[in-house]
């Protein structure tokens, strides 16, 4: 035991310092405990086979899911829309739309998600991100306490209790204390926490997603030469292929997309002759089949087709008069170039070209760019000016604009040898706020996750299970994208710990430890152990993982409810609420982090403003947790 200790103190001050990444700590602190013969190998590997650790890696999948379908974006983008202008409610309803989102998505994902929103909307009202960003955060940690996959912590005690044979807390049972305690942060912060935070001015507003596609239409100059083609019915267009309508060799006129004609109950429905901004409405964007994003060279042609093109002046109005055609200059407006080139589905990028580039000294049309890599060059820069790229032979460091499918643009950036993506593709490909049909499906997926884990029908991780192998095979994400969705670090820190927790069970430590905590606070009552429990684990979720925390104090505290003659379920609901109050230092969870250098916080902001937070949450929840779950 007192062996088991002093690993345990070793870890913990390796995960204070930092020298070392947390999880390999982790698993030095496993491997320790089983070459010292304190645990079985069978003990050591157990965490790798947790359901707990399954069922989180699952829900990472999940929260990716709603992220690249766009239901998160949508869902943030609408409801701070409520907002307006006024700063106070921009306040009340961000932290409300980030708690509600980081109830079923992982919290970091959440702030990954509405942290660009809240930033263009803090700018917008003519206020400073450094007002809105740790509320952001704080809001994300106290959302996940409404419940049971809001946070890993959760999930942690839950598991214990039923490893213990006792009944686990139902899905939504956590809100009974995780609801007050959000009303209770927001009033803090619209009362108090406002006039606590920082007003830190950057040097510049940093672009959103809609103006960094307009700075890269007018410095590509595309936004020039978009135009909208109606093909009519007389037109030479109409049965022809890309390839055998030959506009781009014989007019130099690219064709971006192709809009086919929506058919309602098996006839045409009317569109006007454009596709313009707020003509299709937010249903009929469900219907993606009508839209071909990136057309190829066996791309068929069809009467009243709509064709987004680019090309001269000159050249579109040869098109127009030799193929019949209605044409229309393409709006240049940021939001409806953004609507017009992106979509979940496709985006744009930058890729400039390496000193061994393979390409250097051929043509666009030579470099077969359509057929190897399924994306279309829009433009390319040389030293700040345009080339004409047809006919010029690309050079090192020539800037080409390209788009087509994400997929397509990131298989691009894996051709290192000869081209560096600037940017992140991926990164922008989330902020599109729009609904497609595989969004339908990440929906359905979660709602159903949500009633399987409530009915009970099939045990939770099995729920979260078929969630995430819903939205693979529903096309809201591939396998690939799954892997990486899941944040591994966390998931091998958790399991990499269980093995303490089970070293302190079986040594003996728990039992000690709890006998303590019994010994000195339990004889002044239940609510007074409750406090040193609290202060305990909010003290340790400072600066190490809260998942790693709830790991090591789940069962100490189990142990001492028993110890002390008490119902458990009020002493593990205090752990998960306290797990989730990392609330006074930037390292404290990802999303202080997260939101650390947009805001420009020092050390200092982080604890000025979570002090007040973390003694609100500790009188809230001795009030109310006794009441909820009796003694």
């Amino acid at each position: 035991m007192i062996l088991t200790f002093v690993i345990l103190a070793i870890t913990i001050i390796f995960f204070i310092f930092g020298r070392l990444r947390a999880d390999v700590v982790a698993l030095l602190s496993l491997l320790t405990l089983f070459l010292a013969g304190i645990i079985t190998l069978d003990q050591a590997l157990s965490g790798f086979g947790d359901s707990t650790v399954i069922m989180i890696a699952a829900l990472f999948v999940i929260g990716d899911g709603l992220s690249r379908t766009g239901v998160t974006a949508w869902l943030g983008e609408r409801m701070l829309r409520l907002a307006g202008n006024n700063k106070v409610r921009l306040l009340v309803v961000m932290m409300a739309a980030t708690a509600i989102l980081s109830a079923f998505i992982s919290n970091t994902g959440t702030v990954a998600t509405l942290m660009p929103a809240v930033i263009s909307a803090a700018w917008r009202i003519g206020s400073v991100p450094s007002k809105f960003l740790m509320p952001l955060a704080f809001a994300a940690n106290t959302g996940g306490l409404l419940t049971l996959t809001g946070t890993p912590p959760n999930i942690i005690v839950n598991q214990s209790l039923l490893s213990a044979g006792l009944d686990g807390f139902g899905y939504f049972e956590f809100a009974l204390i995780g609801l007050p305690l959000l009303v209770a942060a927001i009033l803090y912060m619209v009362l108090v926490g406002r006039k606590l935070l920082p007003a830190r001015k950057v040097e510049e507003r940093p672009a959103g997603l809609t103006e960094s596609i307009g700075e890269l239409a007018r410095d590509y100059t595309i936004e020039s030469s978009l135009y909208w083609l109606r093909v009519r019915y007389g037109s030479r267009l109409v049965g022809l292929t890309l390839e055998e309508a030959a506009l781009g060799r014989d007019y130099n006129v690219s064709v971006i997309r192709i809009e086919h004609p929506i058919r309602v109950n098996g006839r045409q429905a009317d569109q006007t002759i454009l596709k313009s901004r707020g003509v299709i409405e937010s249903l009929e964007k469900l219907q993606t089949d009508h839209v071909d994003p990136v057309p190829g060279p066996g791309t068929k042609i069809s009467a009243n087709d709509v064709l987004l093109v680019k090309g001269s002046q000159d050249a579109i109005d040869r098109v127009m008069v030799w193929f019949n055609v209605g044409v229309q200059k393409a709006s240049g407006a940021d939001q409806d170039l953004a609507e017009m080139l992106l979509s979940h589905e496709v985006g744009i990028a930058e890729v400039l070209l390496t000193p061994r580039s393979a390409y250097i000294g051929r043509t666009v049309s030579q470099g077969h760019f359509a057929e190897k890599f399924n994306v279309q060059v829009l433009n390319i820069r040389r030293q700040h000016k345009q080339v004409e790229f047809s006919q010029s032979r690309l050079r090192f460091g020539d800037a080409l604009l390209v788009r087509g499918r994400w997929k397509d643009i990131e298989l691009l950036g894996n051709e290192r040898r000869n081209f560096v993506v600037v940017g992140s593709p991926e990164s922008m490909a989330r902020q599109v706020v729009e609904l497609n049909r595989q969004a339908v499906i990440a929906s359905l997926a979660l709602i159903s996750m949500i009633i399987l884990m409530v009915t009970g029908f099939v045990p939770t991780v099995i729920a979260a299970l078929i969630a995430a192998i819903v939205m693979v095979l529903g096309g809201c994400l591939s396998m690939e994208q799954a892997y990486r969705s899941v944040s591994w670090s966390s998931v091998i820190l958790i399991a990499a710990m269980i093995p303490m927790s089970i070293a302190l069970q079986v040594t003996g430590g728990a039992e000690f430890l709890a006998d303590a905590l019994v010994d000195s606070l339990g004889s002044f009552g239940p609510l007074a152990l409750m406090s040193g429990v609290f202060l305990l684990t909010t003290a340790l979720s400072q600066v190490i993982n809260n998942s790693a925390t709830t790991v090591l104090v789940s069962p100490i505290v189990l142990q001492a409810a028993n110890d002390l003659g008490v119902s458990p379920y009020p002493m593990m609901m205090i752990v998960a609420i306290s797990a989730s109050t990392a609330f006074l230092t930037p390292i404290g969870t990802t999303t202080n982090l997260m939101v650390s250098a947009p805001g420009s916080y020092s050390f200092n902001d982080f604890i000025k403003l979570g002090l007040p937070l973390v003694v609100i949450f500790l009188l809230l929840s001795l009030a109310l947790v006794p009441m909820i779950w009796p003694l």
